[in-house]
């Protein structure tokens, strides 16, 4: 996100709201619709202890996974209203699934309340130990041999950026898709897939240990929190994304459940601990109004639909 976008994000933060008096009455669960493990899971277990302490009451992680994020949209949709039952909605199943998943059973907006923005990161391109050394390299294989070479993908996200960079760069490579980002990483590590976008939370982990190349992170720039890195844009001038998330509930959510539920939200995502650990991780913290979040779904869905046209992301 560029520095004039997170700005008017920043200015949208409201006041502290008043408390919704008795709730939450009982434990409150954050359905994660990829699995365990995914960095969506690492990132909202990193939060849920902070959350519990702000709101009284116990907060847990709940993976629900399947059909890149429909299963525990649905899921979370039909849980009821009450606040208790929260969705994590990302670019996959908050901007994507839309465009891409023919007849989807839910809407990110017109089914959901939006609590608040949480996070953003960069995708990681990585490749294995033993191959390509860096993008231009990749890029040169797979002009040399069009379809040969072949990039993992656990949703729709990772996909349209290897959608993306095979458009921009002229080239084609075969997507593999797998059940979740860490059965694709899996495969890259072990040799049976050329690259992968991971998150970059995933990626670094792997880099350190030395089981997977970086070519090349998604950010317009070199990414402050990891400056060696390079960038896809060095190679692929113009390639630029970023992955988000965000939580919601179902719609018809009382406004004073929604209202206490975002300022907990806010205080836990402006605590320096919590923007530290996310930190070191990738994330960059995005706290702001539920009416922001709402734009901000609103303008990501309308741009990958454009994103997904352009690369001739078929719908499923």
């Amino acid at each position: 996100m560029d520095i004039t976008r997170r700005a008017g994000f920043a200015a949208a933060l409201l006041a502290t709201p008043a408390l919704a008096q008795g709730w939450p009455e009982r434990p409150i669960r954050i359905i994660v619709a990829f699995p365990a493990g995914s960095v969506t899971d690492t990132l909202f277990r990193n939060l849920t202890e902070a959350l519990s302490r702000e709101l009284g009451q116990p907060v847990f992680v709940e993976n629900r996974a399947g059909g890149n994020g429909v299963v525990g949209s649905i899921a979370a949709r039909g849980a009821g209203n009450d606040g208790h039952t929260w969705l994590v909605l990302s670019v996959t199943n908050g901007a994507l699934n839309p465009y891409t998943v023919r007849n989807l059973a839910y809407h990110p907006l017109q089914d959901f309340d939006q609590i608040g923005l949480v996070a953003e990161a960069p995708y990681m391109l990585v490749a294995p130990p033993d191959g390509a050394r860096n993008l231009a390299e990749l890029l040169e294989r797979a002009r040399a041999r069009p379809n040969a070479l072949t990039f993992s993908h656990g949703n729709s996200s990772s996909l349209i950026a290897s959608a993306m960079l095979n458009r921009m760069a002229g080239v084609e490579m075969t997507a593999v898709p797998y059940r979740g980002g860490p059965e694709a990483l899996t495969d890259v590590i072990a040799g049976r897939i050329d690259s992968t976008f991971t998150d970059l939370a995933a990626g670094l982990a792997q880099a350190r240990e030395g089981r997977v190349r970086v070519l090349g992170l998604s950010t317009a720039q070199r990414f402050p929190l990891a400056p060696e890195l390079p960038i896809v844009a060095e190679t692929v001038p113009g390639f630029s994304l970023t992955v988000w998330f965000g939580l919601a509930v179902a719609a018809g959510a009382p406004p004073a459940m929604l209202a206490r539920a975002n300022a907990a939200l806010n205080t836990v995502l402006r605590e320096p601990q919590i923007r530290e650990r996310l930190g070191r991780t990738g994330y960059t913290t995005i706290p702001g109004t539920a009416e922001a979040a709402r734009a901000w779904i609103g303008d990501e869905m309308r741009r990958y639909a454009q994103l997904a046209e352009q690369v001739g992301l078929e719908r499923q």
